[in-house]
């Protein structure tokens, strides 16, 4: 192609052509407005052809103003001269000018060109997709086909798969069909239930950085399992129906996420109940959810477990407890030089109470509380406690020994010292009260009566019969083991149960090196 003013130059360019668009239907838009005008310049340069096969008549310029020129060739990418005479302009109309390149057989890159053109597109620097043979594209539809049908069967055996791994408590760690080679990351899901003497809890997380986990959803009722268990030595039928209420939801909340692995724990009430088995029976049979029984011993570690991320590098000794609605599991800590990646594996001496919450209240009387009241209930506790064999702690003033206390009685305290309008998780987990401060707080529990109690946001009527009892266990701790300071834990066994899996599973080492990658199948 000549430029008249640069001499040779490429016939198209991808830049100038997006840089066309707009100019193209302007112009156009104005030549069929302004038409009169134009065709009497021009009385030759839109005039249709006789038939629909033939190109359209080639547009002549009578001044031969280069200018106009150019247009016309960046308008059709024509007026190149071939052998002395202009090639034919292509037709406006999209599809007479593709019928007259299949017709007329024209050069390849007229067809190009037209094919370029239709529809108005834009800039043309993308490459397109090459046209795939049928046979090709068949098969593709077939594997496509077979693909689909084999995620449908997948997606409705997911509640078999769940059902199975829950139907196995012999065996908490089985991983279901998926093998350790096809890990999925960011999105595989880690369940955690925790069925006790108060409390129904469950938790589904995905981890994140190593030994953190992002909460997913998360399920809390008080069911009070263990009401009147002390007196009778069974499960009462009420007690029974709440809490299968609660896990029926639990197991709702199961079925629609896609878990790669869980465990169902339950604690003291079922260990004590006679008929605890003949209830996890039942709640096979209406729920689908097998649970385990754990024993104290793996509450214990469990709860430590779940309160690793708590204790800082400079601690060397720990005591912590959980405060349960039956049992109460005490731990204590000796961290050496050489620590290790499980804070469970550096406990020296632990033990188990068995009284929490629930059974001493209804020994004592949780309604009304005096302070003659509340001191038997902390020296039936001391009684306990003396039981206990453990070396003493002599490390306690120099500032590398402190509390952790994970149950709902230290949750309150703290919720009640920050005199929050509700309940508030982030600003209570990880908080420190020195030892004036839980004692200031004790005795300003001790000092409402019933109705003030049920009134405060952080404590509520579900609680209120019950949080006296909780300070009197660790008032006993307390005085067992004094500590200038307690950290407050809003995690326990589900965190514990959590941090295990997902250990055992080496999903952070793993993910340290395919952090925001997916694997691609």
């Amino acid at each position: 192609m000549e430029d008249p003013e640069g001499g040779t130059k490429p016939q198209f360019d991808g830049a100038s052509a997006a840089g066309r668009k707009d100019g193209k239907k302007s112009r156009r838009r104005k030549g069929k407005r302004g038409g009169q005008s134009r065709n009497a310049a021009h009385p030759a340069s839109h005039e249709p052809s006789g038939g629909a096969g033939q190109p359209a008549r080639p547009m002549e310029d009578a001044a031969g103003n280069p200018a106009r020129k150019r247009k016309r060739r960046r308008r059709g990418g024509h007026g190149a001269v071939q052998d002395g005479s202009p090639q034919p302009h292509v037709m406006e109309q999209a599809g007479a000018a593709d019928h007259a390149a299949r017709s007329d057989g024209d050069s390849a890159p007229s067809r190009r060109n037209r094919r370029k053109h239709r529809g108005k597109r834009g800039l043309q620097g993308r490459p397109l997709t090459p046209a795939k043979p049928s046979g090709a594209s068949q098969q593709e539809r077939r594997a496509e086909e077979a693909l689909g049908a084999e995620l449908r069967e997948t997606l409705n055996g997911a509640s078999a798969n769940r059902r199975g791994r829950q139907e196995s408590p012999a065996h908490p760690g089985h991983q279901g069909d998926r093998q350790a080679g096809e890990h999925v990351w960011p999105e595989e899901l880690y369940a955690a239930l925790d069925l006790g003497t108060n409390n129904c809890r469950l938790l589904i997380a995905q981890p994140t950085r190593p030994g953190q986990f992002r909460v997913v959803d998360a399920f809390s009722r008080i069911v009070r399992l263990g009401e009147g268990l002390a007196a009778s030595g069974r499960l009462s039928d009420e007690a029974m129906e709440r809490a299968i209420e609660a896990l029926r939801i639990c197991a709702s909340k199961l079925r629609n996420r896609e878990i790669r692995r869980m465990r169902l724990i339950a604690t003291e009430a079922c260990r004590q109940a006679v008929n605890g088995e003949e209830f996890l029976s039942r709640v096979v049979a209406e729920t689908g959810l097998a649970l385990e029984i754990i024993d104290r011993e793996t509450e214990a570690r469990l709860a430590v477990s779940g309160c690793s991320s708590l204790v800082g590098r400079e601690t060397r000794s720990v005591v912590l407890f959980d405060i349960g609605g039956g049992s109460s599991e005490i731990a204590v800590i000796r961290i050496g030089d050489n620590r290790f990646s499980r804070l469970a594996n550096h406990i020296t001496h632990w033990t188990s109470l068995p009284v929490g919450v629930v059974t001493l209240s209804e020994r004592h009387g949780g309604h009304d509380v005096t302070p003659e009241a509340f001191e038997g209930m902390v020296r039936e506790v001391e009684g306990m406690l003396g039981s206990f064999d453990c070396p003493e702690i002599e490390v306690a003033q120099t500032g590398d020994f402190h509390l952790i206390g994970t149950s709902g009685t230290v949750t309150t305290l703290a919720g009640v010292h920050l005199d929050l309008p509700r309940y508030d998780r982030r600003k209570v987990d990880g908080i420190w009260l020195s030892d004036d401060e839980v004692s200031a707080m004790q005795a300003k529990l001790l000092s409402w009566d019933f109705a003030s109690r049920a009134a405060n946001p952080c404590i509520g009527p579900d609680r209120a019969d019950l949080v006296l009892a909780g300070c009197a266990i660790l008032e006993a701790i307390r005085r067992r083991w004094p500590s200038p300071r307690m950290r407050v834990a809003d995690r326990g066994l589900r965190e514990g149960l959590l941090t295990d899996m997902m250990a055992d599973d080496g999903v952070w080492r793993r993910n340290r090196n395919r952090r925001g990658q997916r694997v691609r199948s």
